[in-house]
């Protein structure tokens, strides 16, 4: 199939924007709990519609009153916590346009996204972050920038005091200035390559786009379901989920740090997660190592053998009557301890920002959470497609949700039009002249559409690599594989226009200790000493002739080298959404590259 359409569920109408969302929860007799935040004594307090439309509008009428006008951008830096959400929703009472921010990025990142974007203020958790700001202000000469608030101490105190004077009518009146069509947030992308460019999306964006995913996933997104952020707000996923739940009622909960994540998790409860495929990717690694270190690493591995078959036997209609004993009785020994860790209560989890593979798919949905892949771009509003409860293919990110459409191009671009897609890039014409072509948003992705409409990412397109044979490889085919081991916490496939592919793989330094312990290793042994070790050595080449069988002789990984330092956010490796800046990559690994294709000598 080369094109899939499904029409809207709901018609919306075209003078709404996300503030009414609020509106209408407070409105309901239930008064749902929207979001949920932990008091001085750590216990989870629930914050009701009204509560927190109340206090949206005293924010709203603090910047009011401070200047800020309609129209008016305005940015938000912080780690993903409640009052993200309370001054993004702020800003949208007050008329304004929000415009987020990393809360690791760099003074001069946050001088490009302020000046471009032509911020008048910005919301900073602490004082670091708004020494950050200040410096991106001074140091660009940003005159536009006239305040900054702070999350942290009594910034948003002030700022209530500085609007209570003001009738609610200001508000209620510059809240219905916006309509469908009109600009909501200006979201940068993190920027594998080049300037991040901003992308603006409409209040309709996220309003009909909402209305889909509710109408498509009533089953995980509804009046008392519970869930727990704990990605970046910055990020479009997070914030579209977030603004999903608002729509049905659902509530939210944060963990700035995912160090507190388990815990959070445990006290919290939450019904459904989002997270992008490393953190699945860690579960499974981190249960596997768990058993191991405790001498239980036979009895895992036939419980993760036995819920993958059991979901490929129930995806296909028939489980024997043999496995699904097998299944009932490891559910007892292992899989209910891996749904406690998460709560307790967890049934779906929404992955995205990247391919989560069959075989952890297959396993987590064997363990009884389901993963419902799904696939977007920050140009998208997050999802184009996703798989819901009722309509699920493991392996695929699902069929598009209503109101959207995706054709395959003849080179196999995936390309998509309908309510999810942006009007275009802040002040770039010529960026959105050349992303869109006869109405169809180009995405940069290769990929096919199954019968019925389900989509599958196949790879990047600016990515495929092509050897100086000529042939063209995929890398990520390669690298999901290889990054699935506990030992592994990332896998780079090069080789455009060299004779051969290799690879440059990190080690992850959490895994690693048990690894060495296991195998009758110091543990004191360094990320270094081991990534020359021959015993990690022979394992990595294992892993690596394991993937090969996947593809042909021509794209199979002929080398590869152990670096001794790992890719991080922190190093400039990897974006905030956990992707690897290739680019950054290669031109830091010049050298070992380099090394690899060396004359013969030199080469494993």
């Amino acid at each position: 199939m080369r094109e899939y359409s499904v029409p809207a569920m709901v018609d919306v109408p075209r003078n709404s924007n996300i503030t009414d969302l609020v509106v209408k929860q407070a409105g309901k007799a239930s008064n749902p709990a929207l979001f949920s935040r932990k008091d001085a004594s750590g216990t989870w307090q629930d914050i009701r519609a009204t509560e927190f439309l109340a206090d949206v509008v005293l924010l709203a009428k603090g910047m009011t009153a401070s200047g800020i006008a309609p129209g008016d951008r305005v940015g938000i830096m912080a780690r993903t916590r409640y009052e993200w959400s309370l001054v993004d929703f702020a800003i949208w009472f007050a008329g304004c346009v929000s415009v987020p921010i990393y809360e690791t990025s760099s003074p001069s990142q946050v001088a490009w996204i302020l000046g471009d974007s032509g911020a008048v203020g910005a919301f900073v958790e602490s004082a670091a972050h708004e020494n950050v700001v200040r410096q991106a202000v001074s140091n660009e000469s940003l005159e536009a920038v006239k305040h900054v608030w702070q999350l942290d101490g009594t910034g948003l105190d002030a700022l209530r005091a500085a609007g209570a004077d003001l009738e609610d009518s200001v508000i209620e009146e510059r809240r219905g200035l916006a309509g469908l069509d009109d600009l909501a947030t200006i979201i940068y992308t993190s920027g594998t390559t080049g300037r991040p460019k901003g992308c603006e999306l409409t209040h309709g964006n996220f309003v009909e786009l909402s209305a889909s995913g509710a109408a498509a996933l009533p089953a995980v997104a509804h009046e008392g379901a519970r869930t727990i952020m704990f990605l970046p707000l910055a990020h479009v996923f997070a914030r579209f989920i977030s603004v999903l739940c608002v729509t049905c009622g659902a509530t939210v909960a944060h963990t700035p740090d995912v160090k507190n994540l388990l815990p959070d998790l445990q006290s919290y409860r939450p019904t459904f997660i989002l997270a992008v495929p490393r953190v699945f990717e860690k579960v499974y690694n981190s249960s596997m190592l768990k058993a191991e270190d405790g001498g239980k690493g036979r009895i895992f591995h036939a419980a993760a053998d036995t819920a993958i078959a059991w979901s490929k036997a129930e995806q296909a209609g028939k489980v024997p009557l043999l496995l699904n004993l097998k299944h009932k009785l490891f559910d007892k020994l292992v899989f209910h301890k891996i749904r406690e860790a998460m709560g307790g209560r967890v049934e779906y989890a929404v992955s995205g920002g990247g391919p989560l593979g069959e075989r952890l798919g297959h396993f987590f949905h064997g363990i009884g959470l389901l993963v419902l892949e799904g696939y977007g771009l920050t140009e998208t509003t997050a999802p184009i497609s996703v798989n819901t409860p009722s309509l699920v293919k493991i392996g695929t990110v699902g069929a598009p949700l209503p109101g959207n459409a995706v054709k395959i191009a003849d080179d196999g671009e995936i390309l998509t039009k309908g309510i999810c897609v942006m009007r275009g890039y802040f002040n770039r014409p010529d960026l959105t002249e050349e992303t869109f072509v006869d109405g169809w948003l180009r995405t940069g992705d290769i990929g096919e559409l199954d019968d019925d409409g389900f989509l599958k990412i196949t790879g990047r397109k600016k990515e495929i690599i092509v050897t100086a044979g000529g042939k063209n490889v995929i890398p990520v085919l390669l690298e999901d594989q290889i990054r699935a081991d506990a030992l592994v916490s990332q896998c780079v496939v090069v080789g455009d226009q060299r004779p051969f592919i290799a690879a440059l793989i990190t080690l992850d330094e959490e895994a690693l200790p048990g690894w060495l312990e296991r195998h009758g290793l110091p543990a004191g042994t360094t990320v270094a000493e081991a990534a020359e070790h021959e015993k990690v050595q022979a394992e990595i080449q294992s892993l690596i002739d394991q993937a090969n069988q996947s593809v042909s002789q021509a794209e199979a990984i002929k080398a590869f080298r152990v670096v001794p330092t790992d890719f991080t956010e922190a190093s400039g490796h990897l974006t905030p959404s956990m992707k690897i800046k290739r680019a950054q990559v290669m031109q830091d690994y010049a050298p070992i590259v380099e090394e690899i294709y060396a004359p013969a000598g030199s080469r494993r």
